[in-house]
């Protein structure tokens, strides 16, 4: 993410390293995940620790919350597509995902 203009639209192949290994795939305009949770209460969790971290960066995701799932949707809405926004976003809540032990898929 070293260099690049937050207001630059990057393409599926500019955002494929920095995703590797992630839950996060690179669909259209938007960068999306889901997550699987022991319960109602883990997925909440989550979710409010990425509230916390989405505030603090000033960018916030679109979300579905439901029983044991949590899903994201990142995308620059200012400039119609995926920016370094989403893509630190993204990796700070994989490593939220990964501390709530939260599993990548349905």
């Amino acid at each position: 993410m070293v260099g690049m203009n937050a207001r630059s639209i990057l393409s599926p192949g500019e955002t494929a390293d920095e995703l590797a290994g992630s839950a996060f795939v690179h669909d259209g305009d938007r960068l999306v995940a889901t997550y699987s949770t022991a319960d109602f209460a883990s997925a909440v969790r989550v979710l409010d620790a990425v509230a916390l971290v989405a505030d603090e960066l000033n960018h916030h995701p679109d979300v579905q919350l439901g029983w044991g799932r949590v899903g994201f949707e990142l995308s620059s809405h200012d400039v119609g597509g995926v920016t370094s926004r989403d893509l630190e976003l993204a990796a700070r809540i994989s490593g939220i995902a990964a501390e709530h032990g939260a599993r990548a898929g349905d």
